[in-house]
């Protein structure tokens, strides 16, 4: 599939995102709505992502809201003298197999699973419209780690990853840091959900709700990720 640049405006939602406010202590601001790309694309433009509330991500579908929030600033990114070494094991790619690293990343066998087959779905269309994108690592042709999300503006807003061997899903984030900061914008973020001790000692920190919306709408000012 080619993935258009610039992404392709999609019809607004029926619901207004846009109104929703967090509150003080709750990562869930609501429930309901739909996964239409009108609605995707608002939701994230205010800094709210979907997940749903039944078991395995099952609807009804949760809007959440982070606080704090799990950041990854370009410039902090570190890498490791054992991940520069880990990239040479393997190769880099592109929106190449989309939808085959959204399943591997919601293998039913994965603790915690909340991928189901309608956010496949709604994704999947998100990325013919050029605004969801996949970085993929390969090894002797075997799509073996990557990650996926969603590019507006100055934000990657990564939704999962997954490794089938070591050190593949770090390198497809090492790629990912390689594309965000490019161009040398520094109104670029990476919003990670919630931070980990793993993704901590790769340079994310946690940012109080105001302070990544306010990083949120300053980086929503900068030009679109060019994937292609």
């Amino acid at each position: 599939m080619t993935v258009p640049f610039p992404p392709v405006e999609p019809p607004p939602g029926e619901w207004a995102m846009g109104r929703l406010r967090p509150t003080e202590d709750e990562d869930l601001v609501a429930a309901g709505a739909d996964l239409s790309p009108g609605t995707l694309l608002a939701a994230y433009r205010v800094g709210l992502f979907p997940m749903g509330l039944g078991d395995h991500g099952a609807r009804p579908i949760g809007w959440w809201s982070p606080e704090p929030r799990g950041v990854l600033v370009p410039a902090n990114f570190r890498e490791s003298r054992s991940l520069r070494k880990a990239r040479s094991r393997f190769e880099v790619r592109v929106d190449t197999a989309f939808p085959d690293v959204m399943r591997l990343c919601g293998d039913p066998e994965r603790v915690g699973r909340w991928i189901t087959d309608e956010i496949v779905t709604a994704y999947t269309e998100m990325h013919r419209l050029g605004w969801a994108h996949s970085v993929e690592t390969w090894l002797d042709g075997r799509l073996v780690g990557g990650l996926y999300g969603i590019a507006v503006g100055g934000l990657f807003a990564g939704e999962s990853m997954f490794h089938l061997e070591r050190d593949a899903s770090k390198v497809a984030l090492a790629a990912l840091v390689d594309l965000v900061r490019a161009d040398g914008d520094e109104r670029r973020i990476i919003d990670v959900q919630w931070s980990t001790g793993h993704l901590e000692r790769l340079g994310v920190v946690e940012w109080p709700r105001r302070r990544y919306l306010e990083a949120l709408a300053v980086a929503l000012e900068a030009p679109d990720l060019r994937f292609c």
